[in-house]
């Protein structure tokens, strides 16, 4: 099978999911799951979103491929974090939480199975939440879930890339949280969370769309583009929507109001495995 991704926006042909069939907030590990961690997760709301999903990415003629969920895994269904495919290469991250770790040896069982080649960065935390690509350049979270060390062994290993870390706000899970990208000249910004310098070399580069406060808590930035400026999001996230609207996105609006409650979206819910 054929794997490749230059960046966050070109049209998305093949990727990777897991449905939320066993998916729980057992021990919450971020800020959102803390707030919904009482009420937990409604599983059949969570499938039924999960199938929508599912259903308008093959809609545009995506290939979706499900990896089997493991009952014991219960964050299983943010495929983001277990890999990243970056130009020809696949890397399949180290997850930073005990409660996650085994999640990447289900992905490696399946790219064995398909005899796809990888590479397993072992050794350094880091989760593809943290990795956005754009071209020739790898902006890198520094979080929580993702260090320095493997920021700079990511450079070693791509030499003719630059690999740019940016640190951000503690509170926050993943650099997709705050962050993303929708072309070579726009993006999307959860701003006054970076450094200073940071912030403004993101300004420099991309047009901003700012999402407000309200709309970061249900994830305004975690969008998924598929390509041809279409891009899939939240319904609740009304002014991120009328902004991309306005920039000519044809916004597909998926309800995804029950798996966020553990922190992710559809960017979080998705592993591309090519882009062309």
């Amino acid at each position: 099978m054929k794997v490749h991704c230059s960046n966050e926006y070109d049209p998305l042909k093949a990727v990777v999911l897991v449905s939320p069939e066993y998916m729980a907030i057992k021990v919450p590990i971020n800020d959102i799951q803390k707030k919904h961690a009482k009420k937990n997760i409604d599983r059949k709301v969570a499938e039924k979103q999960h199938e929508m999903f599912i259903e308008k990415l093959q809609e545009n003629g995506v290939e979706t491929i499900l990896l089997p969920p493991v009952e014991k895994y219960h964050e299983q269904v943010f495929t983001r974090d277990i890999g990243f495919t970056l130009g020809n290469q696949i890397f399949v991250a180290e997850m930073a939480r005990d409660v996650r770790r085994g999640e990447e040896k289900i992905l490696i069982d399946y790219l064995k199975e398909q005899e796809i080649t990888y590479t397993d960065i072992k050794g350094n935390m880091i989760e593809g939440g943290d990795v956005i690509i754009d071209g020739k350049t790898i902006y890198v979270g520094l979080s929580q879930r993702t260090n320095k060390f493997a920021i700079r062994h990511l450079q070693t290993l791509l030499p003719s890339y630059d690999v740019i870390a940016v640190p951000f706000t503690d509170s926050y899970l993943h650099l997709d949280c705050v962050f993303n990208v929708l072309s070579p000249t726009e993006g999307l910004i959860f701003p006054g969370e970076f450094h200073k310098e940071k912030e403004r070399m993101l300004r420099d580069r991309y047009d901003l769309i700012h999402v407000n406060a309200k709309e970061q808590e249900t994830l305004g930035t975690n969008v998924l583009s598929i390509g041809n400026k279409k891009v899939i999001s939240l319904p609740v996230n009304e002014g991120v929507n009328k902004e991309l609207q306005k920039r000519g996105y044809d916004v597909i609006e998926v309800d995804f109001s029950e798996i966020i409650k553990s922190g992710g979206s559809f960017r979080c819910c998705s592993m591309p495995l090519l882009r062309e």
